[in-house]
C-alpha cells in the first residue's frame, strides 16, 4: 500500500505578514525532513486547485468569492483579522491547499493501490469558519475533504480528527447540525480559540471535545485518546478518516503550553490507521494543520508519515 504525499509551491508564497508564526518556512522544514531516504516510496503530486463548487462544500458562495477576490499587489497585505491576512499569493495557496484535500480523498477512495495520503500545504484551515476567515485559516479543508468523500465518493459517515493544541472551532461550526460528520478533537484549554469545551456535543451529539490543561503531557494526551474520543470514532463507524495534522501540542512548540512529544503523534498516528484497516478499508486523508517550532514540526511531521506508512 502506498502513501501519498500531496503539496504545491503556491505554499511558499504565501505570508501573513513579516515576522509571522504561520510563515513559508514551516513547508520548507516540512518537505525537507521527507526529502530523507525512509520516506522515498511516498508517491508525490502536485496539488490541483479546488474548484469553487468544491469550496462551497464548507462555505457560502459569496464568502468563497470575497476571499478569492484579495489579491494585493505583492508586498502588500489584506488583514482579515488580528492574526490572519492576505498577500498575493494566498488566494492561489487556499485554493490549492483544499484541492490537495480533495486530490488526496479521491486518491483514497478510487486508486486500489493507495489508501493514505498527506498534504502538506498552507495556509491551515480547521479555524476556518463558514462565513468567516480567522486564526491563519481561510477555507476548511477538513469539512471540504469530507462532504468531497460524501458527495463524489458515496460515503455515508466521515470522522475528523483533529489534534491541534488549538481547538478547531471551525470545522466544529461547519459540521454542527451534520449527523453524518463526527468531529473529534483533544486540545489545550484555556487557548485560543477559547472555545470546544468538553459539554459542547454537536446538535446530532456528533462533536467529542476532550481538553488539556496547560503543561499535559503525552500521557494525557494519549489517555483523552484512547479513553474518550477514538471510541467515539469506532463507535461512529466511519467510512473514511480525515486527520487534522496540527504538531503544536509539542512541547518545543511556542504558541501553546502541552508537553507532547513526537513519539505521541506517532502512536496516535498507529491508533488511527488501526481503526481505519477495520472499519474504512484503510482510507485515511491527513492535512497539516498547525506546528510553529521548526525542528519539532519537521520530527513530528516525519513521525506521522512513518505510521501512515505503517
Amino acid at each position: 500500500m502506498s502513501v501519498l504525499l500531496l503539496t504545491h509551491p503556491s505554499g511558499l508564497a504565501h505570508e501573513n505578514g513579516e515576522d509571522h508564526p504561520e510563515c513559508p518556512d514551516r513547508l520548507r522544514a516540512v518537505m525537507a525532513a521527507l526529502e530523507a531516504e525512509e520516506f522515498a516510496c511516498l508517491v508525490r503530486d502536485v496539488a490541483p486547485p479546488a474548484t469553487e463548487d468544491q469550496l462551497c462544500l464548507a462555505h457560502p458562495a459569496e464568502y468563497v468569492r470575497w476571499i478569492l477576490s484579495i489579491r494585493p499587489q505583492p508586498g502588500h497585505f489584506t488583514p482579515l483579522d488580528g492574526d490572519t491576512a492576505m498577500n498575493h499569493a494566498s488566494a492561489e495557496a487556499a485554493l490549492h491547499a483544499a484541492g490537495a484535500a480533495v486530490a488526496a480523498v479521491d486518491a483514497v477512495c478510487a486508486d486500489d493501490s493507495i489508501r493514505r495520503a498527506f498534504c502538506a500545504t498552507r495556509p491551515p484551515g480547521h479555524h476556518a469558519e463558514p462565513r468567516r476567515a480567522m486564526g491563519f485559516c481561510l477555507f476548511g479543508n477538513a469539512v471540504i475533504a469530507a462532504r468531497h468523500a460524501q458527495r463524489a465518493h458515496g460515503l455515508g459517515r466521515v470522522a475528523i480528527l483533529d489534534f491541534d493544541v488549538h481547538h478547531g472551532n471551525g470545522t466544529q461550526a461547519a459540521v454542527w447540525d451534520d449527523p453524518t460528520i463526527l468531529f473529534a478533537s483533544s486540545h489545550q484549554s484555556p487557548c485560543y480559540p477559547y472555545t470546544g469545551a468538553e459539554e459542547e456535543r454537536g446538535a446530532a451529539g456528533n462533536i467529542f471535545n476532550a481538553t488539556l490543561p496547560p503543561g499535559a503531557d503525552g500521557t494525557a494526551f494519549r489517555a483523552a485518546w484512547a479513553q474518550r474520543l477514538l471510541p467515539a470514532v469506532e463507535a461512529f463507524a466511519p467510512e473514511l478518516l480525515v486527520i487534522s495534522a496540527g504538531f503544536d501540542a509539542h512541547a518545543r512548540d511556542p504558541l501553546a503550553q502541552l508537553r507532547v512529544r513526537e513519539a505521541d503523534f506517532g502512536w496516535l498516528t498507529d491508533e488511527i490507521c488501526r481503526i481505519a484497516d477495520r472499519l474504512c478499508g484503510g482510507r485515511v486523508v491527513s492535512l497539516l494543520e498547525g506546528g510553529y517550532d521548526l525542528e519539532a514540526l519537521a520530527a513530528s511531521t516525519a513521525a506521522h508519515l512513518r505510521a501512515l506508512m505503517g
